[in-house]
């Protein structure tokens, strides 16, 4: 019996055909070593390249899928858990049987004012974290810090539940801050990945035209702003699935309140102390906590696993390259341009707004009338209105820049005015439906702010690959309003409704005009930021380019990376061997040496 013929041919031997394939290329020993280790015959270099882009795309597209979910979850689970602690250590027959004589309202006025006082300071050291750990772990080390913040409430003590507060308001600054630059570094490297051809025929450090990561930047924003608002919905299902059962109607917490809406001052005054019918089960509590728990790790390993870095490994180390005493000045030194200059009332008034909706129209105008029973369905109602309408931002596709921040800023307008002049009566219900459309459209408003301010941001200040000093310098002002949100909490209703009237007037107005100097041509001040030394002993940096640097600074410098600043050599031969290269560093073993180039003897 015959034995079968190999499938496959076997390289080297000879084949049925002798020494010769069919088209007359030796199969032998003599064989081209082309024809058995080069490349698959069918191999279509462009395809794999088109393929390879593809993925890569893909792979942005789940970074910011991953970042919106982990940043919805991360809010939500602390707004929810803030929320229930806050209503449940409110009432009188709790805190007695639970805590006896621990003091409760004097914890819960100092975690507040450790989440809120904190990120004062938190200009002085967001930059240099977010330089010193990058941009993904810095997002990943805040999102640990308030999954701690919900773990300490398995045992809620003093010195458990204000420290963890205080460490908590340390991160908000720099969680936002670093969020709001991978979103936009996000559309930058979508850009890049979808025009790769252009990027080949400009060359590597050519930078791509103005506008062109615009559109990307726009429905980035759009998908994170709306994951980021369904977070105070998120917020709201430990009170309608598990706190709502035990709390008493609106005629018992509502019996003493007298003024309501305009006519209110501070937060609830006259509202009764005891809000709960029966006091929860402390095994009921763990499971509800420990679900937060769950969730808030499921947010750290959302960012951890899912996220790609946000730069290459050798554009994260610029903390030793540039230096911590540049870096600590720099957003300071950001301020000298005008255009931030002129956003900063609208960032106070982003804080302001936010505030509002949660305290001041939820409580003020909610809560005081138609009772607590009500508040979770009033801020799900915000929060579904804000996340459907934050796919308004892509009206920017279209219409000019300022068309959606200013439309926002008007709605805003409108509804300010109109609960200027209504004060709701306590425990009438016919009003309810005014409540909860007047909750959804200051919900539009809020997601036609957050996602036109980011967006302009980012569009702004384009030319930087690298926008952390810019969206720290945003979510700084922000805390800051929110923080004076926080002193005026005992201002009568009017009062603050003038203020964000005014602030929202200041911030529109101050915006026209920023925009009306960039038409005229009014060129803006950026601040010069030091090229990057690579002093690191052993480290060799295989990238010329620096993410810091802004298109006006790499006119100046020509391109030319570090070789700027050295003189051309003369033209002809010259005498002597010929230099190595004028523009090459030294290797790791000459440095170790001593030695600054190939040069030196």
């Amino acid at each position: 019996m015959e034995a079968e013929p190999p499938l496959y041919p076997v390289a080297g031997a000879a084949g049925a055909q002798g020494d010769e394939d069919q088209l007359g290329v030796p199969d032998g020993p003599e064989a081209p070593l082309d024809e058995l280790v080069g490349a698959y015959p069918n191999y279509n270099e462009e395809e794999e390249e088109r393929r390879y882009y593809r993925r890569k795309r893909l792979g942005v597209l789940k970074n910011v899928l991953a970042a919106s979910a982990g940043g919805m979850l991360t809010y939500g689970v602390y707004l929810g858990l803030l929320q229930m602690q806050l209503i449940l250590h409110y009432d009188e027959t709790y805190r007695e049987v639970k805590y006896g004589n621990m003091g409760l309202p004097d914890i819960d006025s100092k975690m507040l004012m450790g989440i809120n006082v904190t990120p004062i300071v938190a200009l002085l050291y967001t930059p240099v974290l977010i330089r010193f750990f990058g941009t993904k772990w810095m997002m990943f080390l805040a999102v640990g810090i308030y999954a701690l913040f919900v773990s300490t409430n398995y045992w809620e003590r003093y010195y458990t539940l204000v420290p963890s507060a205080v460490v908590l308001g340390m991160a908000i600054v720099p969680l936002w801050a670093s969020m709001g630059n991978y979103i936009t570094r996000m559309a930058q490297k979508y850009y890049e990945y979808s025009h790769y051809k252009e990027q080949d025929e400009q060359g590597p450090q050519q930078r791509p035209p103005r506008g062109s990561h615009a559109p990307y930047l726009l429905v980035f924003q759009a998908i994170f702003y709306g994951f980021f608002h369904l977070s105070f919905a998120c917020a709201q299902l430990p009170m309608i699935y598990f706190l709502n059962h035990y709390l008493y109607d609106l005629n018992h917490t509502l019996y003493n309140v007298q003024n309501c809406g305009t006519n209110s001052q501070g937060i609830l005054i006259g509202f009764n102390k005891t809000v709960l019918r029966t006091l929860p089960r402390s095994r009921n509590l763990i499971v509800v906590e420990s679900v937060l728990m769950a969730l808030a790790f499921l947010a750290m390993l959302l960012v951890l696993g899912l996220c790609g870095a946000a730069y290459r490994p050798t554009e994260e180390i610029d903390l030793r390259s540039v230096g911590w005493g540049n870096i600590f000045q720099l957003p300071f030194k950001h301020v000298r341009d005008f255009r931030l200059r002129h956003l900063v009332p609208f960032f106070i008034y982003s804080g302001f707004e936010v505030l509002f909706a949660c305290t001041g129209l939820a409580l003020g105008y909610g809560v005081c009338s138609v009772g607590l029973e009500h508040l979770a369905y009033l801020l799900v109602a915000y929060s579904l209105g804000a996340s459907a309408s934050s796919a308004l931002g892509l009206l920017g596709l279209w219409l000019p820049r300022p068309v959606p921040l200013v439309a926002g800023a008007g709605l805003h307008l409108l509804l300010t005015l109109s609960l200027f002049f209504w004060a709701p009566a306590p425990r009438v219900l016919q009003h309810i439906w005014i409540l909860y459309a007047a909750a959804v459209l200051w919900g539009v408003g809020s997601a036609l702010n957050k996602t036109g301010l980011s967006t302009l941001l980012g569009i702004l200040y384009e030319d930087k690959e690298r926008q952390d000093f810019i969206f720290t310098i945003y979510h700084w002002w922000q805390a800051m309003a929110i923080f004076t949100v926080y002193l005026g909490s005992s201002l009568p209703m009017k009062a603050k409704l003038t203020v964000l009237l005014v602030t929202l007037v200041a911030a529109t107005a101050s915006y026209l005009w920023m925009e009306q100097k960039l038409r005229r041509g009014v060129v803006p001040r950026q601040p010069r930021i030091p090229r990057p030394q690579h002093k690191v002993r052993g480290y060799r940096y295989l990238e010329e380019d620096n993410s810091d640097e802004s298109d006006a600074e790499g006119e100046r410098g020509g391109g030319r990376g570090d070789c700027a600043e050295e003189e051309a050599p003369p033209a002809g031969p010259g005498p002597g061997p010929k230099p190595a290269g004028l523009c090459r560093r030294p290797c790791p073993y000459e440095q170790a040496l001593g030695g600054d180039g190939p040069e030196e003897q």
